[in-house]
């Protein structure tokens, strides 16, 4: 039966935790091999069309076969082992095989450069590294300043390299004696550094079970019969969250796509595959839902569209609802928790809106005193520090953002009269001008809602009577020119769309804008180099 209002109500005001002390991620897959061991665990293709399905039994041998090389490979207890994987079913297996070894996982992006790595490998003290052999050459640049010593190679081989398909060709696939409980830690997973460098998260096994609880339940309203397709990375977050945290934990098959972006693909991959959840970035959705023929393609299985990482602005949600019956729903979150806040199943989809907060979390929007805040006002997100769905500090390091009272996030939002909650940006990144608190957020959707804007970023520079203004960074679209006329046409659209302070007094039109490697804008960035030059003058 479809949720309704009531059940959110009941949810929020009876969900208590009940977390099994012998909890282990590996367990829980064990035991769906042994129900349903020719169950397909994952659905796997690549961008050349080479397609394979692994069970749920073939995945936990291969787990232990894993997990068996690295004992013998010297792994104890809680030692880091890196992952520089792409999607494959083997890289579920060498997860899932560090955490049977008990090892902490340490995920990285195909993406990170020789430094990066670096920096890695020296917070996290790992040993041990689990890498394409596309990535290689990046690892090899700095073999010599890394704590590196053990280095095993996935889809090739390479001198100096383990090779990955000739040791799991003869490993055992008997279960390590090594013994995990909810308490132990399993990731190390570095945050996207917005601001500043990626800080190392550590998570414990309990992550992972507060991921089946919540995430799982309350976002995703996880069925049986579902396939799950999260266009996601293994070296991100959002990874541990969909398809290890519910697709794994509840035993249902999950979809693997080895290829880079293309609308249409996903598409006709997600019919193909008769996909019934659906996960993708706000970006993936504004572009898939600017396709002319977006009509043609029959998503007759797809019960749920999910969407995370930035709020989705108005437009992708309502294409996507006419052209397959389905709005996306949105929710937030961070690396350092799992799902916090969500358009629960059920409940009216406000454009905007990240929804309302998730049942055991306790997600609340707190001014600087740590006091909630009343509707409208603009505040921090912050959750009890006591709460099993967040992490548990960082590895090796003080986490100043964990007090007594409160894990404050640092991310802005606000509240209205309903309980639903709208992102307003991050802490540092919040515009005060004129006695005006304002989120770039909103200046943002505003000004992408506009057809002559691809994308936009909007920072606080400075200024000399109102001490902060609004700038925004613009890039055009095709066939679109800089010129003063269409700044000023673009002034009055924000205007029309927010309230009239809100609007970006200056306007610099780019052809990028600078990202993380997860896609994330660095306004840190940006405001620096504002700023620096003001202080020029």
């Amino acid at each position: 039966m479809p949720y309704t209002a009531n059940d959110y109500r009941r949810a929020i005001r009876e969900f208590t935790w009940n977390i099994p002390p012998d909890y282990d991620i590996v367990s829980v897959v064990e035991k769906h091999a042994h129900r349903n061991p020719d169950r397909i665990a994952i659905f796997w293709e690549n961008d050349q069309g080479r397609t394979r399905q692994v069970s749920y039994n073939e995945l936990i041998n291969g787990t232990y076969r894993f997990a068996n090389i690295l004992l013998d490979c010297g792994v104890k207890k809680a030692d880091p082992v890196l992952h520089i994987l792409p999607r494959l079913p083997e890289t579920h297996m060498i997860q899932l095989g560090t955490f049977a070894a008990g090892g902490v996982a340490v995920p990285c992006t195909e993406m990170l450069r020789s430094k990066e790595i670096e920096y890695r490998s020296k917070i996290s003290g790992a040993r041990v590294i689990v890498a394409h052999i596309d990535n290689t050459d990046s690892i090899d640049a700095v073999r010599e300043s890394c704590p590196l010593e053990i280095f095993i190679v996935i889809g090739g081989e390479k001198k100096g390299w383990i090779s990955f398909e000739k040791k799991m060709a003869t490993a055992s696939t008997q279960r390590p004696t090594v013994s995990v409980g909810v308490e132990d830690p399993l990731t190390i997973n570095f945050t996207s550094g917005t601001s500043g460098e990626p800080k190392p998260v550590m998570h414990k096994e309990r992550w992972l079970y507060a991921h089946g609880e919540i995430t799982a339940r309350y976002w995703y309203d996880i069925q049986d019969d579902d396939i799950i397709w999260s266009t996601t990375g293994p070296g991100w977050a959002m990874w541990y969250w969909v398809p290890i945290g519910v697709a794994l934990n509840h035993g249902v098959s999950q979809f693997l796509y080895n290829g880079r972006f293309d609308a249409e693909r996903y598409l006709e991959l997600a019919a193909k595959y008769k996909i019934t959840k659906f996960g993708a970035t706000p970006t993936e959705y504004r572009i898939i839902t600017t396709l002319p023929n977006l009509n043609q393609f029959k998503l007759s299985h797809l019960r749920a569209a999910l969407s995370a990482g930035e709020p989705l602005n108005v437009e992708p949600i309502e294409a996507f609802r006419r052209a397959f019956n389905v709005t996306i729903r949105d929710a937030y979150g961070q690396t350092e928790t799992v799902c916090l806040v969500s358009n629960y199943p059920g409940l009216p989809v406000r454009p905007g809106s990240m929804g309302k907060p998730t049942p055991g979390l306790g997600a609340t929007i707190i001014d600087e005193a740590g006091n909630p805040v009343t509707p409208g006002e603009i505040g921090e997100i912050a959750v009890r520090p006591d709460n099993p769905g967040i992490f548990d500090g960082y590895w090796n390091a003080p986490a100043p953002v964990l007090t007594a009272d409160w894990y404050r996030t640092g991310d802005l939002a606000r509240l209205d009269k309903d309980g639903y909650i709208y992102f307003e940006g991050r802490a540092d990144d919040v515009i005060i001008t004129s006695g005006y608190r304002i989120g770039p957020f909103e200046v943002e959707d505003a000004l992408v809602s506009h057809p002559a804007v691809v994308e936009a970023a909007a920072i606080a520079a400075p200024h000399r009577e109102r001490g902060e203004i609004v700038k925004a960074f613009v890039i055009l679209a095709q066939g679109y020119k800089p010129s003063a006329e269409l700044i000023k046409e673009l002034q009055d659209h924000v205007k029309k769309i927010t309230a009239p302070y809100k609007y970006p007094r200056v306007i610099e039109f780019v052809s990028e804008l600078p990202k993380t490697a997860s896609g994330k804008i660095k306004r840190a960035e940006l405001k620096k180099r504002e700023w620096k030059d003001w202080d020029r003058r």
